[in-house]
């Protein structure tokens, strides 16, 4: 890939001047991350060489090295999908994969450069598959592909909407596989590159280019990342020898749907000399020993230069990054040893003509703007259509509630569904004309209501112990069953975030939540070992983001109802039900 790669975008017009009443602040400007003034010379040499078409950790760097990387030693994952390498695994049974670590290792660990997780604990031989949707943008038609993907696998077969606008789908068996991915790729979709130590998906406004009151519409920035990465689904191993996973997101709202404060690199669009481009911020992450908000790079780039800054990120981090304790390898540990500073002056190095301009102050994100309900029904940019938004139960999709919403885009909209953070679904382009029909279709009467209740509609839960392996607890059947009983007996007057997670490495987000749940072992009332919780509390998005913290530890999970009660009515203003009946 040049490092010249760049494209024009035209400036979008000037931000909506409406305000909304509420006080959030979190700057891209102002460095506040310590700067180190010397770092030895020798520590600032790349750790990784190219040979033979792949970057590989060189020999003097190799010393306590984590298992992962072993294994990425010992072959390249991205061979299984640029040398075919995968239509030779799917042809060999289970058994025999098993035999040899290489292949054992290719359905444990290299698959996941595909896309492809393997279920070993819990649904042995059978893959979650991962895909690529940048932006979270999907077609009718690539709907439908994948909901006869699953449908085929029976019990075994669902998808589930994530928390990075992406889908995920589940039951795959690996003899399918190189079938799949050329499916995949006839309607437009990838797999690559969306597991392990690659950039994950990129996430964007769910509203763009339909939203009256966005900054930028994010698509196209979202779209060229997605192509960058994959190398236009061709496969990119210049940056898919990552020390660890890598976040980005481009924020295109004064919402900040797009949670820039939880990745690794977050475009902030600001206007600079009457230019428009983004400010920037790098370093956030979740994993199980620590949780870190993005901080500024203390840079600005122009639209045009989205891409060459993205790579210029990625090599510093690819070249410098630690490969030893994999707690310790993510993009924020670099920024902390070396400093910010002169994290940034490696990243100038890369860019080309080697400059990176500082900072703009005319940051176009209003700090003064309550978050909007992007569920329901609501107008867009377009006059006479409209947007819908439906509630999808903690994300968990059938095969045919897929062919159900293509039919809906299709009938109702123009073949388009927005996937969502928070696990939801947006139907763009309704003609308003239709809009009462739509609402009438029985998916939204009795599944995906456009209208749930105050403390379901912003419901999330990552996949639980039911399919992944790393989870402590089941989270999705539980996260609802909990809700429900709670709503039994308080109301809320507002929405309240619950997020919950299965384990550490909380991938349902438990710190941006108002109320989190981390699946955890904890003790009955008799000393017995049972599925519990840690409780976080008071994560806060938007401009004035904060992360949650350590509310109670160790509740099991049986005696969650009444201490959710009482944390509602506490710091929510929620209302006993009882009390509220007497009073009426």
């Amino acid at each position: 890939m040049s490092s010249s790669f760049s494209v024009r975008f035209l400036t979008p017009p000037c931000c909506s001047p409406n305000s909304r009443p509420k006080a959030w602040s979190l700057s891209a400007t102002p460095a506040v991350a310590p700067a180190t003034s010397e770092v030895e010379a020798s520590r600032l040499e790349p750790r990784v060489e190219k040979r033979d078409g792949y970057w590989v950790l060189k020999e003097e760097y190799r010393g306590g090295i984590n298992p992962q990387e072993k294994v990425k030693l010992e072959k390249d994952p991205m061979k299984l999908f640029m040398e075919g390498g995968i239509e030779e695994l799917a042809n060999m049974s289970l058994e025999d994969i098993e035999t040899s670590k290489l292949t054992k290792d290719d359905i444990d660990v290299r698959l996941k450069w595909l896309g492809l997780f393997h279920r070993r604990k819990h649904h042995y031989g059978r893959f979650m598959m991962r895909l690529k949707l940048p932006n979270g943008v999907t077609t009718s038609a690539q709907t439908r592909y994948l909901a006869s993907v699953i449908k085929k696998y029976g019990k075994d077969g669902c998808a589930d909407v994530t928390t990075r606008q992406n889908w995920q789908i589940r039951g795959v068996v690996l003899p399918d596989v190189p079938e799949i991915l050329k499916g995949l790729a006839e309607v437009g979709l990838t797999s690559l590159q969306s597991g392990m130590d690659n950039v994950r998906n990129p996430v964007g406004n769910p509203l763009a280019g339909i939203d009256p009151d966005e900054i930028v519409d994010t698509r196209p920035y979202n779209n060229l990342l997605s192509q960058y990465i994959t190398a236009n689904s061709r496969g990119n191993p210049t940056i898919s020898n990552l020390p660890r996973k890598w976040n980005v997101c481009v924020v295109g709202s004064h919402d900040l749907f797009e949670h820039p404060h939880i990745n690794d690199l977050a475009y902030m669009p600001a206007n600079k000399d009457g230019r428009f481009g983004f400010n920037l911020l790098v370093g956030g992450f979740f994993s199980a020993k620590r949780c870190a908000e993005a901080i500024p790079l203390d840079a600005w780039v122009s639209a045009d230069d989205v891409i060459p800054l993205c790579k210029a990120v990625l090599e510093t981090y690819r070249d410098l990054g630690t490969r030893g304790n994999r707690q310790k390898c993510r993009m924020m540990c670099l920024i902390d040893e070396l400093g910010i500073e002169v994290f940034r002056s490696e990243v100038e190095k890369r860019m080309p003509g080697k400059k990176l301009e500082r900072a703009s102050e005319e940051e176009l994100v209003q700090k003064q703007w309550e978050r909007r309900d992007y569920l329901g029904v609501h107008p867009q940019k377009q006059e006479g259509l409209s947007y819908v938004g439906i509630h999808i139960p903690v994300g968990r999709v059938q095969a045919d509630e897929m062919d159900e919403l293509a039919r809906l885009a299709d009938e109702y909209g123009t073949g388009e569904l927005r996937l969502t953070v928070e696990q939801n679904i947006i139907i763009p382009n309704v003609e308003n004309s239709k809009l009462d029909a739509l609402l009438n279709e029985p998916l939204l009467k009795q599944r995906f209501s456009p209208e749930p209740s105050l403390l379901m509609k912003t419901l999330v839960a990552c996949t639980g112990n039911q399919f992944c392996g790393q989870a402590i607890i089941e989270t999705k059947a539980r996260a609802l069953k909990v809700t429900e009983e709670v709503e039994r007996q308080v109301a809320v007057s507002r929405p309240v975030r619950m997020h919950w997670t299965g384990c550490p490495n909380t991938c349902g987000q438990v710190q941006v939540a108002d109320i989190g749940f981390m699946g955890c072992m904890a003790r009955d009332e008799n000393g017995k070992p049972t599925e519990g919780v840690d409780i976080f509390l008071g994560g806060r998005i938007g401009s004035d983001s904060h992360l949650a913290e350590v509310y109670k530890k160790g509740v099991p999970c049986k005696d969650l109802v009444p201490i959710v009660v009482d944390i509602l009515v506490k710091h929510f203003g929620a209302v006993q039900r009882n009390r509220e009946e007497g009073e009426d």
